[in-house]
């Protein structure tokens, strides 16, 4: 009976490493009347249950799972997995804490309860992150008001308010359950503290049997593992015939592990024959979800994949396998290789729309418009004549005087600044400039403006004109002190510098403390600040 048993087991597993999950389950449920008390067969249904969808039943043969063995890892693994399907997070997070008392150093059941913790935050809380007055919280509490004035803080609570799905990975930076703390108004660190003072003591080293105790041909994988190191040795000497048939022998012995068959995709990959590669990356992952592998291992083999297609330049699939390696897990390298096949696609798509011949028909169209006073349709020609042609200076600056006439002043400055960037001797790009700072009341700036303009041509009677109505305006002016906070505020770059935590506390010590400023005028960086908001008119120096 046993032999039989055995027989129909491996005909399940081959059923459903095929896709032919009805059959699996027959199958199994065939060898489970003749070997009713065996807990690898349930363990195998469950999976089996599980890929077809059935999650009850998933989650029935788990429990049976776990009732028969309640000290083996997977049992719990396959219950807490069917769980998460139902949407019973709780019940889950229970399972594999569980699981965890009998297999402490069991990875997957550790995965899976960080990843459940996550579901039971996100379905809590949703994105704590995205709260409106986000900033206005971390600035009134002392704890995470220091944070504030570290760039690389602010810059990973703008990822986690666009991604919240990256808290998981980032969990064990202390800033982030600080910040949590603060925004969900529980003291997690010090939940983390009491669980800390009470663990859970070790079990005894000589009754953990992990490998015998699963029953699953313990031999057959301590042979693979040899082959799969006989593969390895050849592979690192480039021979790549002979780690290929050691990775397939491997692959043959433990048929439930994906690390054989990524593998043999490495090695179709150096070969340089990536349909190959790409088609066994494929079964690896199947193969990885039906036995619950760690999504790292998934992620590899999306990432094998990409990395396939970027090397036969077919950077948009690489792109979708980057994602989809990224989605399992982050990894700096997968990130960087996917914005470099981002950056190739967008250059390519930029570079194969410039055409100057077009460029200069739209010019000239925008030109008609403008001359009619019809500046939104200029504009419109404008920008498309750019798109034809990014590197032409004119071009940014007439779509600068369409902004002036539509009062985008702001626009029409980046616009100067573009067309000054591309042709630093163009004249109009820092008449138009000076124009728009002007427009803004930012008559210190636009006056610089100006000068550099008559330094080009000293002759310029618009840029003459320009910096004698900006000085007037200067020494004229009598704004409110309302007038002048309003039209400041309305600058990025004030707004920027006023939001800045150590810049607020500099600006309230010089308040009470005068003479501090020659201290901090030493710094270049903080000394041009404080010009800006000299400028703008927020501070004055007496």
């Amino acid at each position: 009976m046993r032999v039989e048993v055995n027989e129909l087991k491996e005909k399940g597993n081959q059923a459903l490493t095929a896709g032919k999950i009805d059959d699996a389950i027959i199958c199994y449920s065939e060898a489970i009347k003749l070997d009713p008390k065996n807990h690898v067969l349930y363990s195998n249904r469950s999976a089996a249950y599980a890929k077809k969808g059935e999650y009850q039943k998933a989650y029935e043969d788990g429990s049976k799972t776990v009732e028969i063995k309640p000290d083996w890892g997977k049992g719990y693994s396959r219950k807490a997995a069917a769980l998460e399907f139902l949407n019973r997070f709780e019940e889950a997070k229970k399972t594999y804490e569980e699981g965890l008392k009998h297999e402490p150093g069991n990875q997957q059941l550790k995965d899976g309860l960080q990843n459940v913790d996550v579901r039971l935050a996100e379905k809590k809380f949703m994105n704590p992150f995205a709260s409106p007055n986000l900033y206005q919280k971390l600035e009134n509490d002392p704890r995470t008001r220091v944070l504030l004035s570290d760039p690389s803080y602010r810059e990973m609570i703008e990822q986690l308010k666009n991604k919240p799905s990256d808290l998981a990975t980032r969990l064990q930076d202390p800033r982030v359950m600080t910040t949590l703390s603060v925004l969900l108004g529980i003291d997690l660190q010090g939940a983390e503290e009491e669980e800390e003072e009470t663990p859970a003591p070790p079990p005894p080293k000589k009754e953990t049997k992990p490998e015998p105790m699963e029953e699953e041909l313990p031999e057959n994988k301590k042979k693979a593992l040899k082959e799969k190191e006989l593969g390895n040795n050849a592979y690192k000497k480039k021979d790549f015939e002979t780690a290929l048939k050691h990775y397939e022998q491997a692959a043959e012995l433990d048929p439930t592990s994906m690390t054989y068959l990524t593998n043999k995709a490495a090695v179709y990959f150096e070969q340089n024959e990536f349909d190959k590669c790409r088609e066994i990356c494929e079964k690896a992952i199947e193969v990885g979800r039906e036995n619950r592998e760690d999504y790292r291992q998934i992620a590899k083999a999306y990432a094998r994949i990409g990395n396939s297609y970027f090397k036969e330049e077919k950077y948009k699939d690489a792109v979708q396998f980057y994602n989809k390696s990224l989605a399992e897990h982050r990894t700096p390298e997968v990130l960087k290789k996917c914005q470099q096949a981002e950056k190739i696609l967008k250059d390519a798509e930029r570079a194969a729309y410039i055409n100057p011949e077009l460029a200069l028909e739209e010019k000239n169209k925008g030109n008609e418009f403008f001359q009619k006073g019809d500046y939104p349709q200029a504009m419109k020609h404008y920008s498309e004549a750019i798109k034809r042609n990014p590197t032409d200076a004119k071009l940014y600056s007439n779509r600068a005087a369409c902004y002036t006439k539509l009062l985008e002043f702001q626009l029409a400055l980046k616009d100067c600044e573009d067309c000054i960037r591309l042709d630093p001797t163009f004249l109009k790009g820092y008449t138009r400039k000076g124009a728009a700072l002007e427009a803004l009341k930012d008559f210190s700036k636009a006056m610089d403006v100006y000068q550099k303009a008559l330094e080009l041509d000293s002759n310029s009677k618009e840029a003459s004109e320009g910096y004698q109505r900006c000085l007037m305006m200067q020494y004229n002016r009598n704004d409110t002190p309302e007038e002048v906070k309003r039209r400041a505020m309305g600058d990025p770059e004030v707004q920027q510098i006023m939001s800045d935590p150590a810049m607020r506390l500099i600006l309230e010590q010089m308040q009470k403390d005068p003479q501090a400023l020659s201290d901090h005028l030493k710094n270049p960086v903080i000394a041009q600040k404080i010009q800006k908001l000299i400028d703008v008119g927020l501070i004055a120096i007496r």
